[in-house]
């Protein structure tokens, strides 16, 4: 008896829909603009139906379908970073026009569209080394890396202490200085943020005196709620330290 062949075919996407891979088999995505991802489809003339589609047929993501659209354009849920570079495929756009504002280096490298042996080849560093640092958060990059780092990623200075895992120790000297003698701290800032010392210090002495402005305006009014408002003000005004900081420099820098 001659050997029977038997073909198998790929189940069809309009069959019904395929489950979407567990979501420990994918990175998180990107912060997603969900309201850009609305507008954009809406202003191309296509409903959550065509976008789910257009992904199913050109771009090989059999599980997708428009009520997982939909989900992400409320902000339900988040797409993967491959069906983000995907879905802007499907809306003629750019991956960066579809994410919120990056916080951490792999959202930069992702908004700007490069792979990581990209970066890690331009900065000079080893592959794996690069991708370690970057599901750490913690930099381990020279200054002339660091340099390279911003200019490829395109980040301006706040971003690039924050990508480079100096934010919070940048915020602890920020209250310290706040809180004490300022004076002391304008070379261990100085340290992590490379502007002039002028600068500096006059962003420090400007936080110093708002912080203390902010407690003894609150104190000369009290009452016996007085200390409990001091200190929530205070504290509103630490935990702020790091954006009130940058909006001095920009005050002073245009």
């Amino acid at each position: 008896m001659a050997e029977q062949l038997v073909v198998t075919t790929p189940r069809s996407p309009y069959l019904g829909p395929v489950p979407r891979p567990p979501s420990h088999t994918h990175q998180p995505g990107p912060p997603f603009d969900a309201a850009a991802a609305r507008k954009l489809r809406a202003a191309l003339g296509m409903s959550p139906a065509d976008v789910a589609h257009n992904l199913r047929s050109s771009y090989g993501l059999p599980h997708v379908t428009p009520d997982l659209v939909a989900t992400w354009e409320r902000g339900t849920t988040t797409p993967t970073h491959p069906e983000l570079t995907a879905l802007a495929g499907a809306l003629w756009c750019s991956p960066a026009d579809l994410i919120g504002r990056p916080r951490t280096l792999r959202e930069h490298r992702i908004a700007r569209g490069l792979a990581p042996e990209d970066v890690a080849r331009a900065v000079g560093h080893e592959f794996l080394a690069y991708v370690r640092m970057e599901e750490s958060g913690q930099w381990r990059g020279s200054e002339r890396q660091s340099a390279a780092l911003a200019e490829l990623l395109g980040l301006a200075l706040p971003d690039l202490i924050a990508v480079t895992g100096r934010a919070e120790a940048l915020a602890g000297l920020l209250r310290s200085a706040a809180r004490t003698r300022w004076q002391a701290y304008v070379k261990p800032v100085g340290a992590i943020v490379p502007l002039d010392r002028r600068l500096l210090e006059e962003a420090l002495q400007e936080l110093h005196r708002n912080y203390q402005g902010h407690m003894v305006a609150t104190l000369r009014w009290g009452d016996g709620s007085a200390a409990g408002e001091a200190s929530d003000t205070g504290r509103d005004f630490l935990d702020r330290i790091v954006e009130t900081f940058w909006a001095a420099v920009r005050a002073r820098t245009g």
